[in-house]
């Protein structure tokens, strides 16, 4: 691409610097940052086409019919048939910029050829409509330069529709046949239905310096197993389908390959696995007895961890460096050796464990007590502690250490990091469950907990089944055999599998009670020592008057569940701070002067500022009428916290300054701005609909943002400001709705354009904070808060 833009470039040398020419594609490529089919190419020929004056023949006409034979790099808004010989799985990916987004790819052949066809985030719904061996006609195709050749490419405005065959007589015909697992050899793309017998554990990797990924799934059908890989991307599908060990699946266009004398399975680029009921024979797991042991592969056995080895780590002939770990597992009818490789010496194994070992070869070692040792490899798969055991517990139990409890005071005692303890404390907070992938590819959860007692508070992350009871604040428990981690010089507890949680009766006991603890836990700080607070870690409790409350805004999360926050200043005699209430917080019934308390608030760090999370586990409440008597009022607080500043005296860190002067300028050509209702996110105007880029998501009906920028002079020089939302139907003295239907109505974006220009000549006061525009180069503010207009 930058060969061509340097050609486009050619034509307008004698006009425009190389240099002016790339700052002008990257200025438009900001106003064209949402609209995904436009790329530097496309926006370099329209900065040429703002130079010469000539006619734009294009390659081809508007949906012309093109045979894939003629197709060439550059053609566009195109039409073409062929017959669907392949589809891939969808695939989700992240750009640089952190916008989400799907691609799958067609393979389609008519009489002259076959090129792949790419769908973007847009175009997935149009899969739904088609299969293989359906003949489909493309419209608005785009022909791009791809990594093996040329490839078509779909706009947000492309379709497709199935057409018949007799259309399509000559196209090549699609035929689904099914290789048996016994019958493949290596170098063949083949389609197999088999049954998953075993998904391994997610594996990475790194190739010239580059990270991947990768992950096996042992496959059998009526005439033998085979194993198919999936790198780096793929690796996902195991999710999206959510497939698990003993799903029957259909494998199209899977390459085989032959590794160390076997022959496996690749997932292809255009490959697609599909999940459903298909006839091959179900699987059985079979464990087996250690006494058993002989030479033999793919073996499957489970035993208790009597014996952990040091890692041992060594130089490969290659120069890399390895490593190997030697552990001894055992069940009721003996005892063998397992060596571990590589990245799964780091498996936080310990003895008196379960170990549950997948695809282990059983070798002769004479070095060996027990004459054998299971050989682990790269596609073993190896449990601890496996959850479908039957008597996983009772031999848990019996490994267990009883321990009296401590006090949490004491946690600091410990040395050993594992050691097992038994406290006594009452829950103080509860935060969210949090989902997360293990390098095995399962799913585990995780819950911190904060736990107190009169001596203390220490934090604790239940695991898993743990993270899923149901617990409040305020309950006495006694956990046991809690495990220590240390954490940035403090003390954490690990509430994992082996750990027992009672709870207890409150009556006798002489632990304080909830609020009591809070008191002591949560003493007000002043709003000036914030900044003194070193982590995000930590929890405070601010007292103070709300000054300011901004509008709830909803949001969809990445889990497709709706949430709300809403901006609320809070201060007292020593500054002010912003604190985000999300969800139900949110719709708090405060109102500007309140007094409030909040208990337990998380700070966040923003451009060098402390905010407050006030979430779900935080405490919100009203102060004890002394407290607030002692606070500063509302006209007190303004007062002192909204420094008076001339705009010369600007600087870039400034906040909740009052800057007075009148208004010289006034932009209204466009003030509305269309936002997506999920994201909140500009939405573009595609096709009778509303689509959100960021999001995928199609409406018809946005939500609209007021922006009002102006500029304010006084005695010392002049400022660009910017009213948002409230501020700028304030400012112009008319709602957004109102605002929306006089453009609706004159379909004119520039409607309003005169009234905002009776704004110039009007003195105002606003509270604002200032922030430096590194583009103009120079301080610019955002207003918070209108004090006085003179019109």
């Amino acid at each position: 691409m930058e060969n061509d833009i340097k050609s486009e470039y050619q034509r307008i040398s004698d006009k425009i610097s190389y240099d002016d020419f790339l700052k002008r594609i990257e200025e438009m490529k900001k106003d064209y940052e949402d609209v995904s089919f436009m790329d530097e190419l496309d926006i370099a020929r329209m900065i040429v086409g703002e130079y010469i004056d000539e006619e734009n023949v294009p390659l081809a006409k508007d949906n012309e019919l093109r045979k894939i034979s003629g197709l060439e790099t550059g053609l566009h808004d195109i039409s073409i048939v062929g017959r669907i010989m392949r589809i891939s799985n969808v695939k989700a990916f992240t750009t640089k910029k952190g916008k989400e987004g799907k691609v799958a790819n067609l393979m389609i052949a008519d009489d002259t050829g076959e090129i792949r066809v790419v769908l973007w985030t847009d175009n997935i719904k149009l899969l739904k409509k088609v299969s293989e061996g359906d003949i489909v006609k493309i419209n608005n195709v785009e022909i791009k330069d791809g990594y093996r050749s040329d490839e078509a490419h779909l706009q947000n405005r492309s379709t497709i529709e199935k057409i018949t065959n007799e259309d399509a007589e000559n196209f090549p015909e699609y035929e689904e046949k099914i290789t048996p697992i016994a019958d493949i050899k290596g170098e063949m793309q083949i389609n197999v239905i088999a049954r998953v017998v075993r998904i391994s554990r997610i594996r990475t990797y790194n190739s010239n310096g580059r990270d991947g990924k990768f992950i096996t799934l042992d496959l059998k059908d009526d005439s033998g197993s085979i194993s198919l890989t999936l790198w780096n991307k793929d690796v996902e599908i195991i999710d999206e389908l959510k497939l698990s060990e003993g799903d029957s699946i259909k494998i199209l266009a899977a390459q085989s390959r032959v590794r160390n004398g076997e022959v496996n399975l690749t997932h292809s680029f255009i490959g697609r696995i599909i999940k459903d009921e298909f006839d091959v024979p179900e699987h059985k797991e079979e464990i087996m007895k250690i006494g058993d042991a002989h030479e033999m592969k793919n073996v499957m056995l489970m035993g208790v961890v009597s014996k952990i080895q040091d890692k041992i780590t060594f130089e490969r002939s290659d120069g890399s460096a390895g490593a190997v770990k030697s552990i001894v597992i055992s069940d009721g009818t003996g005892s063998i050796k397992v060596t571990l490789w590589n990245e799964d010496t780091n498996l936080n194994i310990n003895k008196g464990d379960i170990l549950k070992i997948t695809g282990g070869n059983i070798e002769f070692d004479e070095y060996s007590e027990t004459d054998y040792r299971v050989n682990t490899g790269w596609n073993s798969k190896i449990e601890i502690n496996p959850e479908d055991d039957a008597g996983l517990k009772e031999v848990l139990e019996e490994h267990k250490k009883e321990l009296e409890p401590i006090k949490i005071e004491d946690l600091h005692k410990v040395e050993d990091e594992g050691e097992e303890v038994d406290i006594i404390g009452r829950i103080m907070e509860l935060y969210d469950a949090n989902e997360f992938q293990r390098a095995d590819g399962t799913v585990g959860l995780v819950r911190s907990v904060k736990i107190a007692d009169d001596t203390g508070t220490v934090r604790a992350s239940f695991w898993d089944e743990k993270a899923k009871m149901r617990l409040n604040r305020g309950n006495l428990v006694k956990i046991e055999n809690a495990k220590t981690r240390f954490r940035d010089d403090s003390v954490e507890l690990s509430i994992g599998k082996t750990v027992r949680i009672i709870v207890m009766n409150d009556d006798g006991q002489s632990l304080p009670s909830l609020d009591k603890l809070e008191e002591e836990m949560y003493k007000p700080v002043k709003i000036e020592d914030l900044k003194n607070i070193k982590s995000e870690k930590d929890e405070v409790g601010v007292m103070g008057r709300v000054i300011n409350l901004y509008d709830i805004n909803e949001f969809q999360r990445a889990n497709g569940t709706m949430g709300m926050v809403r901006s609320v200043e809070i201060a007292d005699d020593t500054g002010i701070v912003r604190a985000s209430f999300w969800d139900e917080k949110a719709e708090m019934g405060l109102k500007k002067g309140d007094g409030i308390w909040i208990k337990n608030a998380r700070p966040r760090f923003r451009n060098d500022s402390v905010e407050l999370s006030v979430g779900r586990a935080t405490s919100v409440a009203k102060p004890k009428d002394e407290d607030i008597e002692a606070l500063p009022s509302l006209e007190e607080i303004e007062e002192s916290i909204y420094q008076t500043k001339k705009i010369e005296e600007l600087a870039e860190e400034d906040k909740n300054i009052k800057v007075s002067g009148k208004i010289i300028e006034a932009y209204g050509d466009r003030i509305l701005y269309e936002m997506c209702p999920n994201c909140n996110k500009r939405v573009e105007y595609v096709d009778d609909a509303f689509i959100c880029d960021f999001c995928g998501e199609e409406t018809e009906k946005p939500n609209y943002l007021m922006i009002l920028p102006c500029v304010i002079e006084d005695d010392t020089g002049t400022v660009r400001t910017t009213f948002f939302r409230k501020q700028a139907e304030e400012l112009l003295g008319m709602t957004t709705d109102e605002a929306n239907e006089v453009i609706a109505k004159t379909a004119d974006e520039g409607s309003l354009a005169e009234k905002v220009e009776d704004l110039i000549g009007s003195v105002i006061t606003v509270i604002a904070d200032a922030n430096f525009d590194e583009y103009n180069e120079e301080i610019r503010l955002i207003a918070k808060k209108i004090v006085n207009m003179e019109y």
